[in-house]
Formats: structure tokens, sequence, C-alpha cells
């Protein structure tokens, strides 16, 4: 019975270590994303997986079409959209 409880205690412990170190910090970020997803707007400015700068022109609940110069627009899936770029 000692055995067992002296393999349980250290096994506990390392998924809680696991959980606060590689989980909960996924969660996270996967929550800020599908908010940043959710708050995109129409004149944002962008920058994709890809690395593609651009402007949001146009949006449905599922792709987004971003002007990339002045007369060029491009079709994306919102998934595709890494981060919106605050101009300063």
């Amino acid at each position: 019975m000692e055995g067992l409880g002296g393999f349980l205690i250290p096994l506990i412990l390392m998924f809680a270590i696991f959980y606060f170190l590689l989980i909960r910090p996924q969660q996270k970020r996967q929550k800020q994303i599908q908010e940043m997803h959710n708050n995109l707007q129409r004149g944002d400015k962008i920058v994709t997986i890809g690395g593609l700068h651009g402007t949001i022109d146009s949006l449905d609940e599922s792709t987004v079409v971003i002007l990339v110069n002045d007369n060029r627009k491009l079709t994306f899936d919102r998934s595709a959209i890494r981060e919106v770029v605050n101009p300063d």
C-alpha cells in the first residue's frame, strides 16, 4: 500500500506541473485569439499567419476581405488572421 502512495503522489504532482506550464497557458492564448477574431472590424490593420499585412475591407462570419494595396483585395478565413496591428 505504501508503494502505491509513493508512486501516486509524484504522478499527481507531475500532472499538476504539466497542467500549469503547458495546458493552461495554451487555453488562455486560444481564448485571446478567439476574442480577437470576434472583435475584428472594417478598417483594422492586420497581419495574417502567412505574414501578409493589410487592412480589412469587409468581413462576414467566416471570411475577411483584405486590402493589400489600393486596389488589391484578397479573401482569407478569419482563422488566418494572426494579429491586429495597432497604429501608433
